[in-house]
């Protein structure tokens, strides 16, 4: 069994053919996706994913951080009223990425401190998106961490320095996608130092194929190159990678 912890399956990429990704899944052993929203617009279409396969899509409330402008606040006031009416696994995904505009650093970090406390008040792990800002993830973590933080870096892609930064907050895991197959992307070197129990399987499809589909549109099917990658890496079966990760990823999203 495996999950594809970070999937945006219902994003217009799949409009085509996403029944067919879903059943290629579970043709391939992957048995759940979670499903992180994106902002406003990306609301009825995870709803109905989630709808359509309630036992395998199971959806996130939270802003974008590259949602994120200095209108935020209505953003947040519109997944608010989500959390209020229904069940979601985790509050995502959120976070800092000053990759794209780097001016929107406040909004980002009050976006990702409210939906923080979201999260607490709620019991759910948070999401984190970390593009270019480690430290500035960190000084928010370092501010509000406490017993009740927990949650995945999703699309892990730090230093050994880093990695052993986000385990050391106790309760969280880094997400590991596409990018662990690529050449020279050093984040297989980074893993031999982090232990499996450290970690879920993750796409974040349509983007970050990995090795050799990459530049290609991704999808959730893929996630057995990850699995691949980690098996050279770890020395284990690829069943063994998958009931690790898997139960990583029960515990911490406290899934059925």
């Amino acid at each position: 069994m495996f999950i594809d912890t970070h999937t945006h399956l219902y994003v217009e990429q799949f409009d085509e053919d996403r029944d067919s990704v879903v059943q290629e899944c579970l043709d391939a052993g992957i048995t759940k996706l979670l499903l992180p929203n994106i902002d406003s617009s990306s609301i009825e279409s995870l709803h109905q994913l989630a709808s359509s396969y309630p036992d395998i899509c199971l959806p996130m409330m939270g802003l974008h951080p590259c949602s994120v402008t200095e209108s935020f606040q209505e953003e947040l006031d519109i997944a608010k009223s989500w959390l209020d009416k229904r069940d979601y696994i985790a509050i995502g995904e959120i976070g800092i990425d000053l990759y794209w505009d780097k001016s929107t650093l406040p909004y980002q970090v009050e976006a990702f401190k409210q939906q923080i406390e979201w999260a607490k008040e709620l019991g759910l792990p948070i999401v984190i998106h970390a593009r270019d800002s480690f430290d500035e993830i960190f000084e928010v973590l370092d501010e509000v961490n406490d017993e009740r933080l927990r949650g995945i870096f999703h699309c892990f892609t730090g230093t050994i320095d880093q990695a052993k930064k986000v385990l050391g907050y106790g309760d969280f895991l880094l997400g590991i996608g596409g990018v662990v197959t690529f050449k020279n992307g050093g984040l297989d070197k980074t893993l031999q130092e982090i232990d499996l129990d450290h970690l879920v399987l993750e796409t974040d499809s349509p983007y970050l194929a990995p090795t050799p589909n990459r530049g290609k549109r991704n999808k959730s099917p893929y996630l057995t190159l990850i699995v691949d990658k980690l098996v050279d890496i770890y020395g284990k079966t690829p069943a063994e990678i998958g009931e690790i990760t898997s139960a990583n990823a029960v515990k911490m999203f406290n899934l059925k």
